[in-house]
């Protein structure tokens, strides 16, 4: 599966995209923030999450920045599947490329796809002491579940206090919330 926005391509990653992985995720301050990322965050590691096999229905893409000359690897996004069933959404972005509006861009078309794929919502969650992606899953419509639940992350080698968001894909799920409340 591939997606196009004004300024990124996402695509699946490819064995050879271990090198460009391997220094864009290569930032301390970048897999802090991650679940299952480890620190340091070495070629082997690009190599084993390009391997490793993948949900084939839910996408797992590299974003790539379009420009004049080749795409460069600016960073990824996907929707897994959690124990509970509930599909959720994650991603980053290399800091070379903060700022630029490129998580939510990516997001915006990762949300179309599930939106295609008929999910009925998507879950999301961030590490309280990372403001950036709160602002990013806000900017999304993300609402919080009013939960704060320790997740592990793995770099950090201890469980981390997250808000956990969720995101209601379609009208009909809304509605039903709402009279719900």
């Amino acid at each position: 599966m591939f997606a196009r926005t004004p300024r990124l391509l996402l695509r699946p990653g490819f064995p050879e995209d271990a090198p460009a992985l391997a220094g864009a995720i290569g930032d301390e301050t970048i897999v802090r923030n991650l679940a299952s990322a480890p620190w340091p965050y070495r070629m082997r590691d690009a190599e084993a999450f390009l391997a490793s096999p993948r949900d084939p229905i839910l996408p797992s893409l590299l974003i790539f920045e379009r420009g004049q000359g080749a795409p460069q690897l600016v960073g990824s996004c996907g929707l897994g599947r959690r124990p509970s069933g509930a599909v959720e959404m994650g991603y980053w972005i290399a800091r070379p490329f903060w700022g630029r509006g490129y998580a939510t861009e990516a997001c915006t078309a990762l949300i179309d796809i599930a939106r295609m794929l008929g999910l009925p919502s998507l879950e999301a969650s961030h590490f309280i002491d990372n403001p950036a992606s709160a602002r990013v899953l806000d900017k999304l419509g993300f609402q919080s579940l009013h939960l704060i639940a320790p997740r592990m992350s793995c770099a950090r080698g201890t469980e981390v206090p997250a808000r956990l968001m969720r995101l209601r894909l379609n009208a009909a799920e809304e509605q039903e919330a709402a009279l719900a409340a």
